[in-house]
C-alpha cells in the first residue's frame, strides 16, 4: 500500500545549518494496517510524517501508494499535498470555530473537485459521526465540545473523506491520562472498522504497543529497529529500543559459549554465570548487555527449587502500586528493579531470592553506543 524508500529530509535550523530530520528512512505499511513511528522529541518522525503528507519536501529518497509515485527524487515527481488524498489528524485539531459538528466533518466532501451530492454527503458524514458517537452533536457548535470531543471530531472528518492513508501526528497528546486511555480503544476500533491504512506519530511507548500492528522505532533520524509490538517488547535489537520501549535492567556481561539451544548463550556477568538469548549470533569472548524487564524478574523469600540464572540479593526499597509492587534489589554492587505480586511482603533490608527466566534475559552486543 505505502512504500517509503531511502528517504532523506533537511531543513535549515534558526541559524541557517541544515539539520538532518530523517536519515536513510524505509518501510512499508500493508493495507489496512496501523503502523507507528515511535521514538523521542527531535528524532525526526513528525519529518517523516510530513514527507508522506507533501507538506515537506525530501532530499531524497522516493514515495509510492498503491504503486503510484507521489515523490521521487530520481524521477523528479512531487505530488502537491492536496493532491494525494490523504487524511490528517494534529495534536492540535484545527476544528473550525465557527463551524458546527456536521459542518466541519463534512467540509472535506463539499470542497472536493468531484463533490458528492448533498444526501451522499449526509449519509457519509452521519455515517462517521455515529461511528464516533456525536451524531446527537451534529448541530451543535464545535467550540462547545470538549477536548475529547473536538479529538473525535478531528478524527471524523479525516476518515470522512475516504482518504487513501490516514496520517494521525500525537493526535491524543492534549487529553488527560484516562480519557487517551479509552480513546486508544476507540482509534483501535475505528482503524479496524473503516480498515483504514494509518501512519502514526506518537513518542508515547505504551500508545503505539496498544495500537500498532507494526511499530518503527526511530532515534537521532533513523529508524533502529522494525517489529510487531511484542517484538519491540521482548526482543530489542540494541540498548536504544530496550531502554526507550518501557523499563529495562542492564547488566555488562562476556559471551563464553554457545548452547545447544537456538541462540542461547552461557556468558559471565556481574550477577554470575547466566544463560541469556539473543537475536544476534554471538562468539565467544564478545562483549553484550543483558536486557531484562522488571516484571521477568521473579523474586522469592524462599531459594527456588530449581531453575536458571538463580541469585541472591537484599531488599533496597519498594514501593507499593496497587495492583503491583517494585522493588530495587541489591545483587553485590548491581541494583535491579522487579515488579512482583502484592502479596510479596519481604521488608526493607531482608534478604530475597533473584530468578530469571534465560529467554527473557536479552543479550545485545556491545557495540560501545546506545544506539
Amino acid at each position: 500500500m505505502l512504500n517509503v524508500k531511502g528517504l532523506y529530509t533537511e531543513y535549515a535550523s534558526d541559524r541557517g545549518q541544515p539539520v538532518k530530520a530523517a536519515q536513510d528512512v524505509s518501510f512499508d505499511v500493508p493495507e489496512g494496517k496501523l503502523f507507528t513511528l515511535l521514538g523521542p522529541s527531535g528524532c525526526g518522525k513528525t519529518t517523516t510524517l510530513r514527507s508522506i503528507a507533501g507538506l515537506e519536501r525530501p532530499v531524497a529518497g522516493e514515495i509510492t501508494v498503491e504503486g503510484h509515485v507521489v515523490y521521487s527524487s530520481a524521477k523528479k515527481t512531487f505530488v502537491p499535498p492536496n493532491q494525494r488524498h490523504f487524511g490528517m489528524v494534529f495534536q492540535s485539531y484545527a476544528i473550525w470555530p465557527h463551524m458546527n459538528v456536521f459542518q466541519n466533518a463534512a467540509f472535506p466532501l463539499q470542497v472536493r473537485s468531484q463533490r458528492p451530492s448533498e444526501k451522499e454527503i449526509r449519509e457519509k458524514v452521519m455515517r462517521v459521526l455515529s461511528a464516533v458517537g456525536l451524531e446527537d452533536l451534529a448541530d451543535r457548535d464545535a467550540t462547545r465540545l470538549s477536548g475529547g470531543q473536538q479529538q473525535r471530531l478531528a478524527l471524523a472528518r479525516a476518515i470522512a473523506m475516504e482518504p487513501r492513508i490516514l496520517l494521525l501526528d500525537e493526535p491524543l497528546s492534549n487529553l488527560d491520562a484516562k480519557l487517551r486511555e479509552k480513546m486508544r480503544f476507540e482509534l483501535k476500533r475505528l482503524q479496524s472498522e473503516f480498515k483504514l491504512t494509518t501512519v502514526y506519530v506518537t513518542h508515547d511507548q505504551s500508545e503505539a504497543l496498544a495500537l500498532s500492528h507494526q511499530i518503527a522505532v526511530m532515534n537521532e533520524g533513523r529508524i533502529v529497529q522494525v517489529g510487531t509490538p511484542r517484538e519491540i517488547y521482548e526482543s530489542p535489537r540494541n540498548r536504544f529500543v530496550a531502554d526507550f520501549v518501557g523499563t529495562s535492567n542492564f547488566i555488562d556481561a562476556s559471551v563464553r559459549t554457545s548452547l545447544s539451544g537456538a541462540g542461547h548463550y552461557q556468558v559471565s556477568s556481574v550477577l554470575g554465570e547466566l544463560e541469556v538469548r539473543s537475536v544476534d549470533t554471538l562468539a565467544a569472548g564478545d562483549k553484550a548487555v543483558i536486557a531484562i524487564r522488571p516484571e521477568d524478574v521473579s523474586l522469592s523469600d524462599q531459594k527456588p527449587a530449581n531453575g536458571q540464572n538463580i541469585c541472591q540479593g537484599r531488599v533496597e526499597a519498594k514501593v507499593f502500586l496497587g495492583e503491583c509492587v517494585d522493588f530495587q534489589v541489591r545483587v553485590g554492587e548491581t541494583l535491579l528493579l522487579a515488579r512482583a505480586h502484592p502479596s510479596l511482603r519481604t521488608p526493607v533490608g531482608e534478604s530475597i531470592h533473584v530468578a530469571m527466566n534465560p529467554e527473557k534475559c536479552i543479550a545485545i552486543p556491545n557495540t560501545g553506543s546506545k544506539a
